[in-house]
């Protein structure tokens, strides 16, 4: 019998390894994204302190449009970007969760770039 490789869990494996490796600190904080079926989430963190600095998604009650698709997730880099930049926030280690570097991670981080972050 063949059995179905659970891809949440072949992330999840990703991401603990790419974590191994990755930390946020005060100077230079970890910005996490992830990304369900329908919205996008990104989180700016500090993981010496564990504190959550920043955050942006496609929940937020000023977002107009789709969290699923390129263009819901270019809005959420521009916000998260926006939001950095209030807090002072303008360099960042980029955190892809254990997805591919590709389609909606790729534009939110596109996005974060053109709007200040460096990464």
């Amino acid at each position: 019998m063949v059995t179905k490789l659970d891809k949440n869990k072949s992330r999840m494996k990703r991401h603990v390894r790419v974590r191994s490796k990755i930390s946020g600190t005060p100077e230079c904080p970890r910005l996490n994204v992830f990304r369900s079926a329908k919205h996008i989430y990104a989180q700016i963190i500090d993981d010496v302190n564990g504190v959550t600095l920043a955050s942006a998604s496609s929940l937020e009650k000023g977002f107009e449009g789709d969290g699923g698709n390129i263009e819901g997730a270019r809005k959420v880099g521009e916000l998260i970007a926006k939001h950095a930049a209030e807090k002072g926030i303008t360099t960042v280690v980029f955190d892809r969760g254990g997805y591919l570097y590709h389609g909606r991670v790729k534009e939110l981080a596109e996005a974060a770039r053109e709007n200040g972050l460096k990464f």
